[in-house]
């Protein structure tokens, strides 16, 4: 039995003050399908937040619905996405994508960031009908590999998507950690100014589930609960989802889960980096990626668990180690307490 998992940011339940919601309204009748006051009432928290009253908000179950859904939605059958070569859709989503008849090209990024030269060499090289024709982009904020773009380069990849007439997703599974984050620079109003579609991630951020859709772009909004439908995303019990974000959006809950994950992982950081330890990625999030040698990590692993995301010589190996909404500092203290004695 391990004494503590630092697999991932979504082992534990749910906030208690969302717990709360959902027992005070059980028995409160409401409308079925996303159609109820609960989930009204976290639209309208969301759409201020994001500083368009002309958007769109649904609820879905989870990440990989979301990015199904909304890539089905905005792309013809002939047509593609691209993605950073670590994005989410490009290597853990089970070719959800593909199976919509939708190629994703994994381009090279910086840090887990896509870059402009990238998207731009995938159109250029895609000139006729004897070819797929990319349509759209998807990036992650904060990306799969812990880092955070500013906003800057998410100015410029707008800039990018418009000229070249492609649609811009943003996969916002851990939204609330990049927007937090000390290195980032960015409000959930730039994202939904920038982009014409993101999620807010729920699970990942003190919910026991639920992504919250925020189309901007109106030209996709029309009949996009027909696509949540057609997909399997539509809850008869929506109800379930509304009522969680409204308690994220109520008080800056979101907000402060985040902070509280984001503060863990740098204080690991800080431990891990005393210790005279490497990162493949700066720390920036709730994600840490250090470099291990293999017999220091397998000695953690009779405590602690966590992934070993991938080689870093013969020797060696980057680890993952995320921290959640609920993480308490003793748990953090104590792997790198054991981490000092270990290595």
């Amino acid at each position: 039995m391990y004494v503590y998992s630092f697999l991932n940011d979504y082992s534990e339940g749910a906030h208690p003050d969302l717990l709360k919601i959902l027992a005070t309204t059980n028995e409160q009748q409401e409308m079925g399908y996303g159609e109820d006051t609960l989930c009204q009432k976290a639209r309208e928290l969301i759409l201020a937040e994001t500083g368009n009253p002309a958007a769109e908000v649904h609820f879905v179950s989870g990440g990989t619905q979301a990015n199904l859904i909304v890539l089905a939605s905005m792309l013809k059958p002939y047509e593609s996405v691209i993605a950073a070569d670590s994005g989410h859709i490009n290597v853990h989503e089970t070719g959800a994508i593909e199976s919509t008849g939708h190629k994703v090209h994994g381009v090279p990024a910086l840090e887990g960031k896509i870059r402009v030269e990238s998207i731009r060499a995938v159109v250029e090289e895609h000139g006729d009908e004897h070819m797929v024709h990319p349509a759209a982009v998807y990036i992650s904020d904060s990306t799969e590999l812990g880092t955070v773009y500013t906003l800057d380069e998410l100015e410029e990849i707008a800039a990018v998507c418009r000229e070249l007439g492609l649609y811009l997703h943003l996969d916002g599974a851990r939204l609330g950690c990049a927007l937090t984050s000390t290195h980032s620079d960015v409000t959930m109003a730039d994202i939904a100014r920038l982009t014409d579609v993101l999620y807010i991630g729920g699970t990942k951020n003190g919910a026991l589930l639920g992504e919250a859709i925020v189309i901007s772009n109106r030209e996709l909004q029309s009949h996009f609960r027909y696509h949540i439908k057609q997909r399997g995303g539509m809850l008869a019990k929506g109800r379930v989802l509304g009522s969680q974000f409204a308690g994220l959006f109520t008080d800056g809950l979101f907000y402060r889960l985040a902070e509280h994950a984001n503060t863990m992982a740098a204080r690991m950081a800080r431990g891990i980096e005393d210790l005279g330890f490497s990162f493949a990625t700066p720390p920036q999030t709730n994600q840490v990626f250090p470099v291990f040698p293999n017999e220091l990590i397998r000695q953690l692993n009779t405590k602690y668990a966590f992934h070993t995301w991938e080689k870093a010589g013969p020797d060696q190996a980057v680890v993952r180690l995320v921290t959640s909404w609920a993480t308490p500092e003793k748990a953090v203290d104590g792997f790198v307490e054991d981490l000092g004695k270990m290595g």
